[in-house]
């Protein structure tokens, strides 16, 4: 679990709170106030998530896609600041054991549907994620 606080920013425009980015977990669930901030790289442009206090925003990560064999995908995000009041968000990630080979359920492999992935275990991606991965390039 993380606690996101971005400071108001006088130029928002030259700043992110956080840089475009796909979540290597399974699942992050995320709870944003009421200032907003969250944007979602999709069809090619960067749209706004509208807060919602009475709900949570649940991201699928590159885990989650590789167990589906890529039939739900990890969208890059980012959170922009705002240049008038501070923004707070609260992230809640899901993880599988550190022991557990991650793989699709053989159900979900066919010759329309080939295997994406090769099975690796949640340490192995972290580390891919932190030294050689760049969602963002």
């Amino acid at each position: 679990m993380r606690s996101n606080y971005y400071p108001p920013c006088q130029k928002p425009d030259l700043n992110l709170g956080t840089g475009p980015h796909c979540d290597p977990t399974s699942l992050t669930i995320l709870h944003q106030d009421n200032v907003g901030g969250l944007e979602v790289f999709y069809d090619e442009k960067w749209h706004s998530i509208s807060p919602n206090p009475q709900a949570f925003v649940v991201n699928i990560g590159d885990t989650f896609m590789a167990l589906s064999n890529g039939i739900y995908m990890s969208y890059l995000h980012r959170a922009v600041v705002n240049s008038k009041v501070p923004r707070i968000s609260l992230a809640f990630f899901l993880c599988p054991k550190i022991d557990k080979m991650v793989k699709p359920p053989k159900e979900l492999i066919c010759e329309e549907n080939p295997r994406m992935y090769p099975d690796f275990t949640w340490p192995s991606l972290l580390e891919f994620t932190q030294k050689h991965y760049r969602a963002d390039t």
